[in-house]
């Protein structure tokens, strides 16, 4: 009976422990502390911006960029309907609508076309353009149709960190960009999450907002109502370790993405590829089967193969929350959300372990 392959696992082998120790021997286990400004300092210099501010999560990473940009009631954001659920709540936490855009089939991400006629009556504020799965969205275009029409941008760079367009990391090229250091994302803190900015002034609200709205001047003495999303001090802790070794942790999940590229050959498997002129981090290894059945008997095989999958989410259009903002259709996003999945991803995949996965999947193909 072979061990069970997760399609993720954090890789903790680096300096967590002693800095969670530290944090427990000085008891420094809450919101302050040393590492959490460390964390915040690192991060900036690793990703190439001005202010980093930590946060408890990924998702509030969104709810406090948005409100920190000011959107809120009576304002419509753009948001491709194939992502992560949180980048669309986000929108309604602030009380704005969510304008549905499709999705490019071949990159998975946002489609700049569709950007472009969804936005053309000029009442769109602000546009979120998800980096999904490690690859990076067209920016370039989509900054151009944002620029045309006023919007403000927010990367969410939850799935890319180390993803890079030219020798530049997502997420500089916009107003704000968030991340999620989930423990199954690339870097983790377990939970975690942080918001970039180059603008001080935005970057100084959103450190007001995060901490309830404290005004500073006075001890206890708040003048807007803020939020508590502040990142701890432990959890900061292990955001520098895992920072520590954040080139090679990617290094390593590149090899691993080369290696399926290379093993799928020969099935009617597409591989998520890079695409010309970004670096992928391969957050996650994606594969395309050829429709949804053959996608679920696929994923059924691995599992009693002790092999773990993750299918690609839904459109978030589709959930009954969302129906009354689908103004569809969707193409591109319904032709890819159904037929795609996830391969294990994390970097302690051994050889010996990639080798049971590539046999499966031509097993299963073989019949």
């Amino acid at each position: 009976m072979h061990d069970f392959i997760p399609v993720y696992s954090p890789q903790l082998t680096g300096g967590e422990w002693d800095n969670v120790k530290e944090c427990l021997d000085t008891t420094w286990i809450s919101s302050r502390g040393r590492f959490v400004e460390e964390f915040e300092q690192q991060f900036a210099s690793y990703v190439g911006t001005a202010h980093a501010i930590s946060v408890c999560n990924g998702t509030v990473a969104l709810h406090l960029a948005l409100a920190g940009l000011g959107i809120g009631p009576g304002d419509k954001v753009a948001v491709q309907t194939f992502t992560y659920v949180a980048s669309v709540n986000a929108v309604r936490y602030v009380g704005a609508e969510p304008v549905f855009i499709d999705s490019d089939p071949v990159t998975l991400q946002m489609c700049p076309q569709d950007l472009s006629r969804k936005v053309a009556s000029g009442d769109v504020r602000a546009v979120i353009v998800a980096h999904l799965y490690g690859q990076a969205a067209n920016m370039g275009e989509i900054a151009s149709v944002a620029q045309r029409h006023g919007m403000l941008v927010v990367e969410d760079c939850a799935e890319a960190f180390g993803t890079r367009i030219g020798n530049r990391h997502v997420g500089i090229d916009s107003e704000v960009a968030t991340y999620s250091f989930f423990g199954n994302k690339t870097i983790t803190t377990g939970e975690g999450g942080m918001v970039t900015t180059d603008d001080a002034t935005v970057a100084q609200l959103l450190r007001k907002l995060r901490g309830q709205g404290l005004a500073g001047e006075r001890e206890y003495w708040h003048d807007v109502v803020g939020f508590n999303f502040r990142m701890t001090n432990i959890c900061a802790a292990i955001g520098t370790a895992q920072l520590a070794r954040a080139d090679e942790v990617i290094e390593r999940k590149r090899k691993i993405a080369e290696y399926y590229r290379q093993a799928i050959k020969g099935t009617p498997l597409e591989f998520h590829h890079e695409q010309p002129g970004t670096t992928h981090s391969f957050w996650m290894c994606s594969v395309l089967a050829k429709s949804a059945q053959e996608r679920d008997t696929l994923r059924d095989y691995l599992k009693s193969c002790g092999i773990d999958t993750r299918p690609f989410f839904y459109p978030v259009h589709s959930m009954p929350m969302y129906q009354e903002w689908d103004h569809g259709p969707y193409p591109g996003a319904d032709n890819v959300a159904y037929r795609g999945l996830n391969l294990p991803s994390f970097p302690a995949l051994n050889d010996h372990q990639l080798d049971r996965i590539s046999t499966a999947i031509h097993q299963f193909y073989r019949g």
